[in-house]
Order: C-alpha cells, then structure tokens, then sequence
C-alpha cells in the first residue's frame, strides 16, 4: 500500500494537469485553481480507495488473550493388530470395523487427550496422548495388521503399555480401551486390569467378531488369496473369546461391549466415558487476533471526507481581488 502511495505521487509530480491543453487556454482555466492543492485532494481519494480495499481483505492486527479450561478424561485405545484381526465374520473385518466404531467415538469427544496403541505379538505406542482429534483419526486410518512382525495377541503387554502411555500419577482421571478379538496367549491381562483398577483407572474392552468365528483371510508371495493353516495344514478358525474379556472388564471396573454387524456399538462406553468426573487438562491462555477493518474503515472514510472537501480555489488570487476589485 506504501509502495503504491510513492509510486502515485512520483507519477503525479511528472503529469502535469490538463498536460496536452493549449499553454494559454491551459493558464487560463488554472488561474483560479491552486494545482498544489488539486493534487493533493486526488492523493487523499487514492490513497482513501486503498486503505477501504486493505479494509475489506478483513485485516487482524493485534492480540486479545481468552483463558481456555478444558475438562475431560485421557483415553488410551489399545487395538489389536494381529492378523486374526482380518477375519470377515464382521464387515468388512474385524479391523476396519474396530477403526469405523473408534472413529466415532473420538467425533465426540470434548476435550479428552486420546493415545493410540497397537499390538499383537509386542506392543507398541502408536500415538503419544494428543487432544488434536484430527491427527488422531488421521493415524487411526493408518492402521493395519502388517504393522507389527510379531504374530501373536499379547494383550497384558497392551495393558502394560496403557499403563505407561499415562504422563501424570493420577489415575481416576484415565481409561484404557482394549480392542481385540479376545485370543490371550500370554495370560496375565487380568492381573494387570486388577492393579490398574487398584490405582483408579478403567479398563474397558471391546470384542470384535461372532462366537461362530471364521477364517483367516492371508495373502501369499505371488498376492494370492489364501487361508491361514496351522503346522498340520488344516484351515484356522479365529472366535471370539469374549469371556477373558468380560473377566477383564470386570477386573478393570470398566465395561465389556462386542464390535458386530450392528451400527453404534461404541454408545455403551461412551456413556461410561461421559459419566465419569472430569478435570482440567488445560487452562491456558491463548492470543488470538482481533478483526481492525473497523478502524481501516473509518480511517478510509475520514481520508475521503478530506479529499471531497479540501478547496481547490487559489487563495492568493482571491486576495488580489478583495484588494482592487470591488
């Protein structure tokens, strides 16, 4: 806008008003203007134009500092990766469809921090605790069962890593969610959910599958589709157990629900979720900008005015007159 300003007055200073006129004709119709003053009023309506249209591109100039409190839980989500997960007894897997209901449930969150974990023969922090809702559905999306190399469903290392996944020592403000389709091949989960419980936390879990359970999908070298075998080659049927998990849930004094073919399985922990006391995550002070084509607009206005009404009559030549004309 500056820019612009310079380079008007220095083509102005070259132009001469009414340039291409007769010299005469042209000394005749200025000789009761004041030039100076003409060129100026035309500056002040240019430069009036320009400061409305910087007024209109809604400037924000300037601080305002808000305090913002944020109540809520932190929620860790251990899902279960292993390749049982890629059974289709529920559409269109067991994974995806674990994916589909946690997405949900993290649509409504109000400021809860989320962590993800996954698992399978090891265990793993996929996502520290973040309240960015938007990157957590982002690495959410991400997951699949080739992540981890490690075959296996080791669900006490996930309540390990549950455990660990927490910053402060204050536990009644925290819930693991265990995904999973239940195939414990390690044992010691439910020992893990009772100490947890013991300290303040929840442990819920969720089991994804039918009790009729079903085949393996797996991919061979040449991307063929196969079905997973065991060592005497006979098809593997991975079903439910919802029974650990149920003695789980009731270890971690948290809820059991089954991920099916039903829609908005998520509801019952939500619920559980909602119900339980809040604190305050954050109390921060953020700055935000604050809208000035407000004042832009008014100093344009007030350039325009100035501009509309400056005189153009030359001062001296009226003197002149009210001496020796009378």
């Amino acid at each position: 806008m500056i820019l612009l300003w310079i380079y008007w007055i220095y083509q102005g200073r070259r132009q001469k008003i009414l340039g291409t006129t007769d010299s005469y004709l042209r000394a005749r119709l200025l000789s009761k203007m004041d030039t100076n003053r003409i060129k100026w009023k035309q500056r002040f309506l240019f430069l009036s134009t320009i400061v409305l249209i910087f007024a209109a591109s809604g400037p924000k100039i300037g601080v305002r500092l808000a305090p913002l409190e944020r109540k809520g839980v932190d929620l860790v989500f251990a899902i279960d990766v292993s390749t049982s997960m890629n059974a289709e007894d529920v559409k269109p897997n067991r994974l995806e469809k674990s994916k589909f209901e946690i997405s949900q449930m993290i649509r409504q969150l109000k400021g809860d921090r989320i962590a993800l974990i996954v698992f399978a023969g090891s265990s793993h922090l996929y996502l520290p605790l973040t309240s960015d809702y938007e990157a957590a559905r982002l690495f959410l999306d991400k997951i699949d069962t080739s992540m981890i190399p490690t075959q296996g469903t080791a669900l006490s290392a996930a309540l390990q890593t549950g455990l660990s996944a927490y910053i402060e020592d204050e536990s009644k403000y925290k819930v693991l969610v265990l995904v999973t389709d239940g195939e414990d091949h390690e044992g010691q989960a439910i020992d893990l959910a009772r100490q947890a419980s013991k300290r303040g936390m929840i442990v819920h879990t969720v089991g994804v599958g039918t009790e009729s359970g079903s085949l393996i999908p797996v991919n061979d070298a040449q991307g063929i589709r196969d079905y997973k075998r065991d060592g005497d080659g006979k098809l593997v049927t991975s079903i439910l157990n919802e029974s650990i998990l149920r003695d789980i849930a009731d270890a971690g004094n948290g809820s059991y629900v089954r991920f099916d073919n039903k829609p908005a399985n998520f509801r019952a922990i939500m619920n559980a979720i909602d119900s339980m006391e809040k604190r305050t995550l954050k109390s921060n002070v953020y700055s935000e900008y604050e809208d000035q084509y407000q004042s832009f607009g008014i100093l344009s206005v007030g350039l325009m005015m100035v501009g509309m009404l400056m005189p153009t009559r030359n001062k001296k030549q009226e003197e002149w007159r009210g001496r020796f004309v009378q």
